[in-house]
């Protein structure tokens, strides 16, 4: 009988807080998502770290012996300051004549900035351009999202919503599983238009770059990762590259595109009917909570296929407006006429 009870309980408790105990899980499951990244990343990184770390290491005492005349103290004085004018965008190499703070180069950088891509590989140098730039992320942070998100849902409006319903109306096909089909195909497309061309596009214009880099390049930027460890355009000589701001010009323009374009696949994988359903599990159950739209859509998705079959069969029943018509133009046809039996003049016919 305890057993019973206890159990009876437990199964109510599940069923109280249901939502409560799948966010629950879905932290957890992110936690560990996150410690075997960076287990893996510590697993594969390490030893090249360590690796390179050795080769610096005999590399400096190759060079001290090589040169007596260099001390170890100005050696390192020389590599600080070296060091530090590469994390500002600057460096020291002699085949590197490209100036960080041009127009284009500046256009560069406020899009990334704005973009929250932020490579890192040039920043301001002066106390005034980092104020400015702090000024400038306030206000054009929150501007930057709320322009991507108008131009995305107009976008969304032509590659998304009405094909979905055209071909919901032409083919009959439930709008879950055709919603579903779209959001592959598009992202399939945006993939070969905006990672896997751009890539070997890279690959032909950037000497030092394989597939990989290449391909590594357009994903960190798309997603506004913005590592900074590749840059387009940095290890370019005026031979290899006789206009270098027309080329940073074009890069700037492919991130914008495809910023938007990434952002256009993302919310329409967030508008599929099977991700609200995944996304009500973990929130609070009360339906009226939820916006009178998503439950519409929720509801028809789940009868979408069985009234695909009935509604050619259901007889059409006129609206309160078209029967009050049919009967206003009824009674100026047909004159009244008395019925049997009623009276006329106090007299039964």
């Amino acid at each position: 009988m305890s057993r019973v009870c206890s159990s009876g309980c437990f199964s109510q408790f599940v069923e109280r807080h249901y939502s409560g105990l799948n966010f629950a899980l879905l932290v957890f499951g992110y936690i560990f998502y996150l410690i075997v990244g960076a287990a893996i990343f510590s697993a594969i990184e390490l030893p090249y770290e360590q690796e390179l770390r050795r080769e610096l290491v005999e590399a400096r005492q190759d060079f001290l012996s090589s040169n007596p005349c260099v001390s170890d103290e100005r050696l390192e004085e020389l590599l600080a300051r070296a060091l530090e004018a590469s994390n500002y965008g600057v460096s020291v190499l002699g085949n590197n004549s490209n100036h960080n703070w041009d127009f284009v180069a500046s256009l560069f950088f406020t899009s990334t900035v704005l973009t929250t891509t932020g490579y890192g590989h040039s920043v301001p140098l002066s106390d005034e351009g980092k104020a400015f730039c702090i000024f400038y992320s306030i206000m054009g942070i929150p501007v930057t999202l709320f322009f991507l998100s108008v131009v995305v849902q107009r976008i969304m409006v032509l590659v998304t919503r009405r094909p979905v319903s055209y071909f919901h109306r032409r083919w009959a096909m439930s709008k879950p599983k055709l919603a579903a089909i779209h959001a592959t195909c598009l992202a399939l497309i945006m993939t070969l238009l905006f990672l896997i061309i751009p890539a070997w596009i890279f690959v032909s214009l950037e000497k030092d770059w394989d597939f990989l880099e290449s391909l590594y390049f357009c994903f960190i930027s798309l997603t506004t990762i913005g590592l900074g460890d590749y840059v387009p355009g940095e290890t370019h000589s005026k031979d290899d590259n006789p206009h270098p701001q027309l080329y940073r010009l074009a890069i700037t323009v492919y991130l914008l595109l495809g910023l938007v374009c990434v952002l256009v696949v993302l919310e329409t994988c967030c508008e599929l009917p099977q991700m609200k359903r995944l996304r009500q599990r973990f929130c609070e159950e009360n339906i009226r909570e939820l916006d009178s739209e998503t439950t519409n859509i929720i509801n028809r998705d789940h009868l979408s296929d069985e009234l695909t079959d009935t509604l050619d069969h259901v007889p059409v029943i006129p609206s309160v407006s078209d029967q009050a018509a049919s009967l206003r133009k009824d009674s100026k046809s047909t004159p009244y006429t008395q019925a049997l039996g009623s009276p006329s003049n106090g007299k039964l016919r």
